[in-house]
């Protein structure tokens, strides 16, 4: 029979994350490696199982995870979006609880784009009266 999966895909700035939630003991696997080795950062890894925390589902899913672009921080943050909803397509009941901790919002701010005629997004070239 078919092991049940719950997919959900996260994204912030540049970062792109493919989760998929397997009912299980709590292991966290982020592009074929343990948590612990795959983010250095103890706050990140606390970011990362927030979803979790707040539906009171620490122990009961193996989380997998693929995620590309972007560094340590919107990895993380894109990996929390994407567990929040396959969290949500798992048990439509956590839509409260994930929407009040505002874990079901992309986080809408990316990097400005360079524009012509300046030297960076808003930076324009030094200027002299004379």
């Amino acid at each position: 029979m078919a092991q049940v999966q719950y997919y959900g895909t996260g994204r912030r700035k540049s970062s792109v994350a493919r989760v998929r939630l397997v009912p299980g003991n709590g292991s966290i696997v982020i592009n074929n490696r343990d948590v612990e080795n795959y983010i250095p950062f103890e706050a990140l890894r606390e970011v990362i199982k927030q979803p979790l925390t707040i539906t009171e589902t620490l122990g009961n899913y193996n989380v997998l995870v693929n995620v590309h672009g972007g560094g340590y921080t919107g990895q993380a943050g894109a990996i929390r979006h994407g567990i929040a909803r396959a969290l949500l397509q798992a048990d439509p009941e956590y839509r409260k609880p994930l929407k009040r901790a505002g874990l079901l919002t992309r986080d809408p701010r990316m990097k400005e784009r360079k524009k012509y005629g300046l030297k960076g997004a808003r930076r324009a070239p030094q200027f002299s009266k004379r």
